[in-house]
């Protein structure tokens, strides 16, 4: 037994059974949840490289396995990084008990979370853009359903992650030249420009982040909502295994400098065009365009700075903010003719629970005290300001961009006509979904402590960057 056929066969193979036997919404959110919560928990119980006796009966779990003549590892460094991938998904596939589309997203989405961690385990990494192309590809149907045309974000989505890849191609087939001969400073240059440029598109970043709120209008918002939580999260966490591997890279004196520029332009352009956007789905894509930003700042920061325990930092709150605000949004359009906000005055008088799940959401990204996201912006800001006052300065424009969009939609959700009747048109199961979303994000921003045991231990996936 390998790990990476626990870890990535079995989701891949449990893909089949979902679309052929699973059609029910509820067992599908159920049994795709208990899937990937089971992954989760073994990867926190299960040693990989260690002989271990289970009823009198001695199995080893290795860490690597070949297929295709390719090679994939994933070691014990690399099982924190893993409870914390198959748990996030578990809360996303439980939470669509409540979105109407868990029949699809569950086999979907368990074909992308295997894809995008085979691109961390593969070797040669060369093959990981190949996977996560093949990721994209899969993520098409979870987007535009099969009675439906693709719309222009989909495209547009499918192009932009489609360019980074003969980047990053180029970039792996340069930097093998550069581990066999390291002075080759043309080589060198040639290698990062290419890299810079594959991640640029990968990660969606300033100016090429514009299918983000568009996506976010067009498809469903619970959907919308998944591919934004991994796959950026996934491209980070590419990112920084190229880092931790290639010394020139870490110890770059303009490396910081740009990545402080590329967060900055997202940040600053994100939360300015949330403080203006009258639509509540492009309003949610521009907060996760300024939350990859803040993310990017974080990982320009010196190694004795924290920034890669503050990236990780932010990756669990996040995940719930968004999980809350994307299926808020999936129940208030099937009760509206759109998500603009000229169709939504007086909301909180018949979607209460909902509203109030897209205005805490938003809010907690905005950083509001109390909330989940709180901690990890007060250190961000905290960090940046030991370093350069004024990168402090415009991300707490940035926050304040969309604490304004945050108001502004709670202002129409309690725009109603005088003497409106209150009404509830949420069902049961809805209500207590959105529910309990909105008291974890009020109790993690409270409690932040509780999470730490696994914050703490998750920089230790990288060799370089953790120390």
């Amino acid at each position: 037994m390998t790990a990476p056929l626990i870890w990535l066969g079995i989701p891949l193979a449990a893909v089949g059974l979902f679309l052929l036997f699973v059609r029910a919404e509820r067992a599908a959110a159920l049994g795709g949840g208990s899937l990937a919560l089971s992954l989760c928990l073994l990867a926190a119980v299960l040693p990989v490289d260690t002989a271990i006796s289970v009823v009198g009966i001695s199995f080893r779990v290795d860490s690597s396995m070949r297929f295709l003549g390719r090679s994939f590892e994933l070691a014990g460094s690399d099982q924190l990084m893993l409870v914390l991938i198959y748990g996030l998904v578990a809360v996303w596939f439980y939470g669509a008990i409540a979105s109407g589309i868990a029949h699809r997203l569950v086999p979907l989405g368990l074909a992308i979370t295997a894809l995008l961690v085979a691109s961390l385990a593969v070797e040669p990494f060369l093959y990981a853009a190949l996977l996560i192309e093949a990721a994209v590809l899969i993520a098409v149907p979870l987007l535009s359903p099969p009675d439906q045309a693709p719309g222009r974000g989909v495209l547009r989505f499918v192009i932009i992650q489609t360019l980074a890849m003969p980047f990053i191609l180029l970039a792996g087939f340069l930097l093998s030249g550069v581990e066999a001969s390291p002075g080759d400073l043309q080589l060198v240059l040639h290698a990062a420009a290419l890299l810079g440029l594959g991640f640029a598109f990968l990660l969606s970043v300033f100016p090429f982040y514009a299918w983000i709120p568009l996506l976010c209008e067009e498809a469903h918002p619970y959907a919308v909502g998944f591919v934004l939580l991994l796959f950026p999260t996934i491209g980070l966490l590419f990112g920084l295994s190229f880092l931790d591997r290639y010394t020139f890279l870490r110890e770059s004196a303009t490396l910081p400098q740009a990545l402080v520029l590329t967060g900055l332009a997202m940040v600053l352009s994100g939360g300015l065009w949330a403080a203006f956007e009258r639509h509540l789905g492009r309003l949610m894509g521009y907060a996760l365009i300024l939350e990859i930003g803040l993310s990017i700042i974080a990982i320009s920061l010196p190694a004795g700075a924290a920034g890669i325990s503050i990236f990780f930092l932010m990756i669990v709150p996040r995940a719930i903010a968004l999980l809350v605000w994307a299926l808020s949004l999936a129940i208030i359009r099937r009760h509206t003719p759109t998500l603009r906000f000229s169709d939504l005055h007086g909301l909180m008088r018949r979607l209460p629970v909902s509203s109030l799940g897209v205005a805490t959401a938003s809010l907690a990204i905005a950083g509001a005290a109390l909330l989940t996201s709180f901690p990890a912006r007060l250190a961000l800001l905290e960090q940046t300001a030991a370093v350069s006052l004024n990168t402090s300065l415009w991300i707490g424009v940035g926050l304040l961009g969309l604490f304004v969009g945050s108001l502004r939609a709670l202002a129409v959700f309690v725009m109603a006509p005088a003497g409106s009747p209150w009404e509830a048109l949420e069902t049961r199961r809805e209500r207590v979904v959105i529910g309990t979303g909105i008291a974890l994000l009020f109790v993690l921003g409270i409690f932040p402590q509780w999470a730490a045991p696994l914050l703490e231990r998750l920089p230790s996936v990288f060799e370089h960057l953790g120390k």
